[in-house]
């Protein structure tokens, strides 16, 4: 590679785009799709299932979407009959977003089997190696460069 190259940066940074492309790829196809969802789709239903009812905007913010994302997304999973719409009580023009029954119960299907193609996954590691590849990655996203989401 010419200079200014870095070629371990590049190396790294190629196999967890790849990584994360293939995972991804391999959730949506496998788990959300068949559902009619799409990733963050479900990503903003698992917030709600561990949150409870949320603003738009709170969705956005932890989900480094935009708000016009978020309301995309909520307008889809709202005509699937998995989230609603609520008014906030002591402020009239704002709402949350909350899980209805039925999208508690698509979420909590959806996340175990999630979690059982994410083992299948990681399975070429052991606990340790999890552990330490989980660590240096939160530190990565952690000391991200200015200006990055």
């Amino acid at each position: 590679m010419p200079p200014p190259a870095d070629p371990e940066a590049f190396a790294l940074a190629y196999h967890l785009l790849q990584l994360a492309y293939l995972l991804v790829t391999d959730l949506e196809t496998h788990i959300h799709r068949p559902r009619g969802w799409t990733l963050p789709g479900f990503r903003l239903m698992f917030k709600l299932w561990l949150l409870g009812p949320t603003q738009p905007v709170r969705l956005a913010e932890l989900s480094a979407m935009s708000r016009s994302a978020v309301t995309n997304a909520v307008n889809t999973l709202e005509r699937s009959g998995l989230v609603e719409r609520r008014p906030v009580p002591e402020d009239a023009r704002a709402v949350v977003v909350a899980l209805t029954g039925e999208g508690e119960a698509a979420v909590r299907e959806a996340f175990a089997e999630q979690t059982r193609r994410e083992q299948d996954w990681f399975s070429a590691l052991d606990a340790a190696e999890r552990r330490h590849l989980t660590g240096l990655v939160t530190r990565i996203l952690r000391e991200r460069p200015a200006g990055v989401p």
